[in-house]
């Protein structure tokens, strides 16, 4: 199969805007870029981006899919055998509603007896997957912070949430002094940023991320993006404003 970024999208459920945005922070590529700047997917492709809806359905954030994905011992197969189980637990409990309308404005009422996947059941289910996530590769209270906090997010939420992370990295890409009080601002403003819309965000994971900023060469390339040097900035910033 190869699919346009508008059928990927249509296929996965998302917005097209998703598919570009994973694109940018290297969660998921293209498999192919035409010299136009067209987007083409594969089965390859496609089968990733099922695997980051799966971690996406439990909460999980998106820096942490990255590392879930890229680790020796995720199994690919095995997330999707949890995602199906999950779809077809949610497909079961429309169908039920839907025959239930169609028997209302029918006038014949009919009830099915045989035990069915309530909400309850499916929470339960996600729940179970995303605590094994968790154990296995990241049971911190940060994770779980992040991920209890995601469920209430629609896309537009996460739009806007995404959008004030992109104009943080564009003003980090633009100073001129990671020491200087603008850029300590703006490490303030990102701690506060990732605490509001994230997990709590302490000093010692503030340290921390900064330097994963500058030895992940994944974040790296992502964060340079925003202007030549901007993960070295970022973490030199974050280095000045945690040594004060």
């Amino acid at each position: 199969m190869r699919c346009s970024v508008s059928q990927a999208a249509k296929l996965a459920g998302v917005s097209v805007r998703t598919l570009r945005w994973y694109d940018e922070i290297g969660l998921l590529k293209p498999t192919e870029v035409t010299p136009a700047g067209y987007r083409f997917y594969d089965d390859e492709a496609m089968a990733v981006l099922q695997q980051i809806l799966f971690y996406r359905e439990l909460g999980v954030p998106l820096e942490q899919i990255g590392r879930i994905l890229s680790a020796p011992d995720h199994h690919r197969t095995e997330a999707l055998k949890k995602h199906r189980t999950l779809l077809l637990m949610k497909r079961q409990r429309l169908d039920d509603m839907l025959r239930l309308v169609d028997e209302t404005i029918g006038g014949n009422i009919m009830y099915d007896e045989r035990p069915k996947p309530t909400q309850a059941d499916w929470e339960a289910v996600k729940e179970q997957y995303a605590k094994e996530a968790a154990q296995r590769w990241g049971n911190t209270e940060a994770f779980l912070e992040s991920r209890e906090k995601h469920k209430d997010y629609g896309p537009e939420q996460e739009a806007r949430i995404q959008a004030e992370m992109e104009e943080i990295f564009h003003a980090f890409g633009a100073c001129a002094d990671p020491a200087g009080p603008d850029a300590q601002a703006l490490v303030e403003r990102w701690q506060a940023h990732i605490t509001r819309y994230h997990y709590n965000c302490t000093g010692p994971i503030l340290a921390c991320l900064g330097e994963m900023y500058v030895n992940d060469p994944r974040f790296q390339e992502n964060l340079d993006k925003y202007g030549p040097g901007t993960a070295q900035k970022m973490s030199a910033a974050i280095k000045a404003y945690c040594e004060m």
